[in-house]
């Protein structure tokens, strides 16, 4: 196996992402400092631009070079990917984001040949595949759990990937490891598409009274505090994050925070409406938040909405 060649098969963002964020850290971790990863999509590159980004430096400093869409690569730009990787120069590592199929469907077998290291980040497409995820997930986190834990946590907490982790991670640490159906129950019974990030999205969107109606579901029906505040949370920071960079390419600002273009495409959205004052104001509420639901409020439910409703207010009117 080559320890510098990727090879991702599918091109979910969640998915993909989790890769090359984990490798990012270990590459980081080997170097004593930050390594880049440089996002590219084919068809956006010319090959010239290609044939520069693959180019050994000049003191051979390490960076992780991640080319998207490659089975629609041009037949210059495919022939370059392929070249490079049977023969790498020094210092980078190539991460290849491929769907398996599309008119550069040969170039999957160059790359297994050339010793690429392949991950499956091919969004599940039936309930079978969700359920083996989050089978997968548990299995990762060090954990066993039954089959019907794993079918309960699937049925209750939905489709989305990134909430699914979220979800097992936070019932590991939550019972200590010990994850039964009852504590699942405690946490997720209630309509599984209502999920801590709908709440967030329609929060940081404006959508008061949409995100006060998915909220009070939540609570009714036990959903996690922790989960919820976390859901927002995140969405505002990440708001902040990508605010900082102003109106930039997404793929730039992808690859300086290590998020994958569509959440950086999506955020740039939302982020429009934001100013500096608004959304400096919304980090403050989400961080007393933070504090609230782990048991500095008297009552936590209470904190939530209030600091949802805050949030949605908090995004000023224009651009709605």
């Amino acid at each position: 196996m080559n320890d510098r060649l990727f090879l991702l098969l599918g091109d979910d963002d969640f998915l993909t992402g989790r890769v090359i964020k984990g490798l990012a850290t270990e590459r980081s971790r080997d170097a004593g400092e930050e390594v880049p990863v440089t996002r590219v999509r084919c068809g956006e590159v010319t090959a010239p631009e290609m044939a520069e980004l693959l180019s050994p430096s000049l003191f051979a400093e390490e960076r992780i070079v991640v080319i998207e869409a490659a089975a629609e690569a041009g037949k210059e730009p495919a022939a370059l990917i392929t070249a490079t990787a049977q023969a790498l120069p020094e210092g980078i590592t190539m991460v290849v984001i491929h769907t398996g199929g599309g008119r550069q469907k040969s170039m999957v077998g160059v790359l297994r040949k050339a010793g690429a290291q392949e991950f499956d980040c091919a969004a599940p497409k039936w309930h079978s595949d969700r359920v083996d995820f989050v089978r997968k997930e548990f299995r990762q986190i060090g954990v066993r759990v039954s089959a019907e834990v794993v079918e309960l946590v699937t049925e209750l907490v939905g489709s989305d990937l990134r909430e699914l982790s979220a979800a097992c991670h936070q019932l590991v640490s939550d019972t200590g490891g010990k994850v039964d159906e009852a504590s699942v129950r405690t946490y997720y019974v209630g309509r599984p598409e209502v999920t801590g990030f709908e709440v967030a999205d329609k929060a940081v969107t404006g959508d008061l009274a949409g995100a006060l109606e998915s909220l009070a579901w939540a609570q009714h029906h036990g959903t996690a505090r922790v989960l919820l505040a976390d859901a927002l949370a995140e969405a505002v920071h990440a708001i902040a994050r990508v605010r900082s960079f102003g109106p930039g390419d997404k793929y730039s600002i992808a690859s300086e925070l290590g998020m994958p273009p569509g959440r950086v495409g999506k955020i740039q959205g939302q982020a429009r409406a934001w100013d500096a004052a608004s959304i400096g104001q919304a980090v403050l509420v989400v961080a007393d938040l933070n504090g609230a639901v782990k048991g500095q409020a008297a009552d936590a439910d209470y904190a939530l909405e209030h600091a949802v409703s805050t949030v949605a207010r908090l995004r000023p009117r224009r651009g709605r």
